[in-house]
């Protein structure tokens, strides 16, 4: 009886210090295919994917609010909050078996996991869970058309405008996606270069928010009227947040916690502090002082523009396209827009629009191993033309779509408030709130 206890004991003793050592080291599960999921990467993208959605709610939502009249500001954030919730629906319904379904195609995957069909807790992309890599594309396809928003802020109706983003976000957003990040995506097969979202996310909202705001007419009043924000603490406030979110956003998208994840974090930081500092000097020279508004933007031009290469370049590429980006922006805010008169309300086109173009451009120099990036035996010139391919091929196809939704929309609903509504602001003309009750 004794030996048995004491053979008891043994066994007992080695279990409990193999469970000890197994659970002192990162490792995989198994999958139910056989596929290993590591416990790191996905607990970093599930993080990630957090930061990304962060940005949307609270970040863009106070960015965006703080720079409207305090008539507007509750229907900005309602705008924000709105989306959040169409786009979710969307996406599980069909979005995410569109973009990136089982069947490869150029513009549009197949429809195999609508409703999440076939997604389940062991269904794996790379190392990760399926369902954590959909919830990360989800934060992705949010946060794209809420960008627009800026644009045709303080004049659209609200029904016109939960009309727009369900349709943009189908016709236009989805076939992008694809197009550069799906199985057997065009640009992707092409050899477009594209991290983050740079055409994807920033070029696609910026030209769409362009035509938007070209469409729906100037606000009443602009450009004579003094609009100023409301809030420029709010402003700041959403800039920062989004500069924290956007850690996510790139370091998120190798869908691992390696190196690549480190070094996209280091590039999107100094791209970024570059470009506020940037703005901040070309402001500071050009109009005598430096402004809250002017490094939040300034911050923001960085974080878009270093976007499709933060996968891919070093620190001296991250600080070549933050200065760019950031001197480039700040000329299409003050001198494109005043010079053609479009009302591009919080300069959506301006530093998404223009910023991502430069991030993408650039990528193709600054992914070189010889310029410090990641790629060897990178053809520049041949990079150049993929690089400008993609981010034409996406200006023309979400401008041409866009006008083509914003002209349904309106023979349905109507796009634009009345001008009574317009003067008493839409929080409480269409919700019948105030942001503010001073």
């Amino acid at each position: 009886m004794n030996m048995l206890n004491k053979l008891f004991s043994h066994k007992l003793l080695i279990a409990v210090v193999l469970g000890l050592l197994a659970a002192g080291v990162p490792h995989t599960a198994l999958a139910a295919e056989g596929t290993l999921i590591d416990s790191g990467d996905t607990a970093w993208i599930i993080t990630a994917s957090v930061l990304v959605l962060f940005m949307t709610i609270p970040g863009l939502s106070l960015f965006y609010a703080g720079l409207v009249r305090a008539k507007n500001v509750l229907s900005i954030m309602m705008q924000n909050l709105a989306v959040v919730a169409l786009i979710t629906v969307l996406w599980i319904v069909y979005g995410y078996s569109v973009a990136f379904g089982g069947s490869p195609g150029l513009v549009i995957g197949g429809f195999e996991k609508t409703f999440l069909n076939n997604v389940d807790v062991g269904s794996v992309v790379g190392t990760i869970p399926e369902t954590v890599f959909m919830f990360f594309q989800l934060t992705f396809a949010i946060i794209t058309p809420a960008l627009i928003i800026g644009a045709f802020a303080e004049r659209m109706k609200f029904s016109a405008f939960l009309w727009f983003m369900g349709l943009w976000f189908t016709f236009v957003y989805l076939p992008v996606c694809h197009s550069v990040w799906g199985p057997g995506g065009w640009m992707a097969e092409l050899g477009v270069l594209d991290f983050a979202g740079g055409s994807v996310v920033h070029v696609n909202a910026g030209i769409a928010g362009l035509i938007a705001a070209i469409v729906l007419g100037k606000r009443k009043g602009y450009p004579t009227t003094r609009m100023p924000a409301n809030s420029v603490v709010l402003t700041m406030v959403g800039a920062a947040m989004l500069w924290v979110g956007w850690f996510g956003f790139n370091a998120g998208s190798g869908l691992a916690a390696d190196g690549v994840a480190g070094m996209a974090a280091t590039v999107t930081q100094i791209a970024t502090a570059t470009a506020t500092l940037t703005w901040m000097f070309i402001e500071w020279s050009r109009q005598g002082k430096p402004s809250g508004v002017g490094l939040a933007c300034g911050a923001v031009a960085g974080l878009v523009a270093i976007t499709p290469a933060s996968g891919y370049v070093g620190p001296v590429g991250a600080l070549a396209i933050g200065f760019a980006a950031s001197a480039i922006c700040y000329w299409a805010v003050y001198s494109v827009k005043s010079r053609f008169g479009y009302d591009d309300a919080l300069d959506v086109f301006g530093v998404h629009g223009v910023g991502g173009f430069v991030g993408a451009i650039m990528t193709g120099v600054f992914a070189s191993v010889a310029l410090g990036g990641s790629i060897s035996n990178l053809d520049i010139g041949q990079q150049l033309g993929l690089q400008a391919i993609g981010a034409f091929a996406t200006l023309i196809y979400s401008g041409i779509v866009t006008f083509v939704i914003l002209k349904i929309v309106d023979a349905i609903v109507g796009l634009r408030v009345s001008e009574q509504e317009e003067d008493e602001g839409l929080d409480l003309s269409l919700h019948g709130e105030e942001g503010f009750n001073l």
